[in-house]
């Protein structure tokens, strides 16, 4: 018979550290023992070590974990930390946590081609080296290109023949001070950036000569915008302005106003805001339609906001992103325990214009379930200095949640027992019926009577509170029940 942590290890993605601690292990699993069938330290024979509960299990699915402890007699530690970025081959991803999609275009028909025809594009998106490596070949090669037309046009009149410019005393070259091929790639590098040392120059001698230098001039001009353009581009993307925009870690789920909520954090770190920013956020998971249809990636847009209402955010400082767990949402029916089994991502995105530059900018993130927090809130960051008379931000508790007390069930059954208990506490405010006997106090018949009656009224009231009590205990839970990165297991 298999524990709840072997069956939840084994039907799961999520890792062990992320599991509820609600889960407890009622039968002792026998002892680990090595391949050479030796009793391994924290059996029943050798003390309560790491025989039970989730570092028994791990030692029973994770071999190589009980050949490193084979020489550890110390106790495990019972706390344990969250990884802060999850692995690539372990979850999935549509966008990792630095903002990047994890999305590959494959078997494009004719890419090469439509990635030509818009080169300037191509160019900014490219890695820097390969724009540094087209930024100098286009200069290399026009000026070996025209280097070569000028060596013929020189050839072609003859000014690289010694003994015709020695014995003609009326000869007149192309371009003065031009002698081999060298002179020529010289000479072409100065025309083509106006550099014009004083010794070479051009003659009315060719027209041809005359042609070539004003083509090379319009073409020299026209590299180096096109080069510097792209240079500043890649300089200026608004892409580079997403690395001073923070997401939080983790997402936390908490009670605001009696509705549980799903938050995230956002932060900029330059002083120079984002103008008409927004934040959206979708759902991205596996979904199967009435007519049997398999969308592996399906997107649900999740209402989010500063308020959970608007989207738009007065964004000065750092701001808790709110989405409240209505009917209306994806998450509205998911329990802390469906948190465990369920496989989705949440991607948010946060858009705005840069105040220096008028750009426009994305920031883009994600949270698994297992970076979904439940039953935690972040603490606040925002506090006024009396003596500068300014509000400071300190970012090193931007990612930090502490625990609250948060029911455990859905929202859907969270709003159910709220229904019962507003239904309970009216029943219980009822007057009593109006066909109840109330006599004469004089007369002891008719006062007891009546005095029993009403006792029975309130120890019918006592049970239907304890009654209703009873079924609120198991959605009810305290700081530390949870996991987090500073709870118990």
């Amino acid at each position: 018979m298999s524990t709840p942590w072997e069956q939840l290890i084994s039907s799961t993605m999520t890792p062990t550290t992320a599991v509820a601690v609600k889960l407890a292990v009622t039968d002792e699993p026998p002892e680990p023992t090595d391949p050479n069938d030796t009793v391994l330290p924290g059996g029943s024979a050798g003390g309560s070590g790491s025989s039970g509960g989730i570092f028994g299990t791990l030692h029973r699915h994770i071999p190589i974990l009980s050949r490193l402890s084979l020489n550890k007699t110390d106790k495990a530690p019972c706390r344990y930390r969250q990884p802060r970025f999850s692995s690539r081959r372990q979850y999935r991803r549509v966008v990792f946590k630095h903002g990047e999609c994890n999305v590959v275009q494959g078997k494009v028909a004719k890419r090469r081609r439509k990635y030509l025809q818009d080169i300037f594009t191509t160019l900014v998106d490219a890695q820097w080296r390969w724009t540094l490596l087209v930024f100098s070949m286009n200069f290399m090669l026009s000026w070996l290109g025209f280097a070569i037309v000028w060596w013929l046009i020189a050839l072609n009149h003859g000014d690289l023949d010694v003994s015709v410019r020695n014995n003609n005393s009326t000869w007149e070259p192309c371009v003065r001070e031009m002698y081999s091929f060298t002179s020529c790639f010289l000479f072409s590098v100065e025309t083509q950036h106006t550099i014009g040392y004083g010794s070479k120059h051009t003659t009315e001698e060719c027209p041809e000569a005359i042609f070539i230098m004003c083509l090379q001039s319009i073409v020299g001009v026209m590299i180096q915008a096109f080069m510097v353009g792209v240079v500043f581009a890649k300089l200026s993307r608004p892409k580079k302005r997403t690395q001073t925009l923070l997401f939080s870690r983790n997402a936390v789920i908490c009670q605001r106003d009696g509705i549980l909520c799903l938050m995230f954090r956002v932060g900029d770190m330059r002083k120079s805001h984002i103008i008409e920013a927004h934040v959206r956020a979708q759902l991205i998971k596996k979904k199967m339609t009435i007519e049997g249809e398999l969308l592996p990636f399906h997107q649900q847009e999740l209402k989010v906001g500063g308020d959970g209402e608007e989207d738009r955010i007065f964004f000065i400082w750092p701001t808790t992103i709110v989405h409240k767990i209505t009917p209306q949402s994806p998450l509205y029916m998911l329990s802390a325990a469906d948190f465990l089994q369920e496989k989705f991502e949440i991607v948010v995105v946060l858009e705005g214009v840069i105040e220096s530059t008028g750009m426009t900018t994305q920031a883009r993130s994600s949270y698994l379930p297992n970076e979904i927090l439940w039953g935690h809130r972040f603490e606040t960051l925002v506090s006024f200095k009396k003596e500068t008379g300014e509000h400071e931000v300190d970012y090193s508790l931007f990612n930090n949640t502490y625990v609250v007390d948060t029911p455990l069930c859905s929202a859907h059954d969270l709003k159910k027992l709220i229904s019962l208990r507003a239904h309970t506490e009216m029943h219980l405010m009822q007057p009593l019926d109006h066909s109840t006997n109330y006599s004469d106090p004089s007369d002891s018949t008719s006062g007891s009577k009546a005095f029993k009656h009403r006792g029975e009224y309130h120890d019918k009231q006592l049970s239907t509170s304890d009654l209703m009590m009873a079924q609120l205990e198991p959605f009810l839970i305290k700081p530390g029940e949870l996991p987090g990165p500073e709870s118990f297991l």
